[in-house]
């Protein structure tokens, strides 16, 4: 698949929409080892005078030892032909099984790191910050009850977004 590069001021999507309805993969290691999984929360905005997304990811996730070892991982969005994918590449570890190879997307190197040529869109990101989300920090407590009944809190990634690849 061609990809063509465009500058991040011209994106107009809507985060609510791709990120917590159509999800997105991370995906973060080189060509020879790499790990993806599927994510529904995160976001996207402005800190630091940079355009970041943050993602967050639970510390049992296999992918995380890949993008904590990384300078940069992406951000990918897909078709709704491929939510059944994602729903497999979110359920199943890498550590455990081949499930890129299980669905069908195809690897495709880029920056450092890694995608696939199945996306319509590609974020290329550098991250910039890290941190623990911290039970003590609620302010609503039923984010912690609720979303945590087993205490494993996720790592809140901020990363800048350095390229945007969007499919001819």
């Amino acid at each position: 698949m061609a990809f063509r590069e465009v500058d991040v001021n011209d994106l107009v999507i809507n985060p609510f929409e791709k990120i917590g309805s159509e999800w997105a993969l991370v995906t973060a290691g080189t060509e020879h080892l790499f790990n993806t999984m599927t994510v529904s929360w995160g976001g996207m905005g402005v800190i630091w005078e940079k355009n970041v997304v943050t993602v967050y990811i639970r510390p049992q996730r296999y992918t995380k030892q890949f993008v904590d070892a990384a300078d940069r991982f992406t951000l990918s969005f897909y078709g709704p032909e491929h939510k059944a994918a994602l729903g497999v590449l979110g359920s199943k570890s890498g550590r455990d099984t081949p499930k890129v190879a299980e669905v069908g997307f195809t690897p495709m190197p880029v920056d450092g790191t890694m995608a696939f040529e199945e996306a319509s869109l590609v974020l290329v990101c550098r991250k910039l910050y890290a941190d623990d989300i911290k039970p003590a920090r609620f302010i609503d407590k039923s984010c912690d009850t609720d979303m945590y009944p087993e205490h494993d809190y996720h790592t809140m990634y901020i990363a800048e977004v350095e390229k945007v690849l969007v499919r001819d």
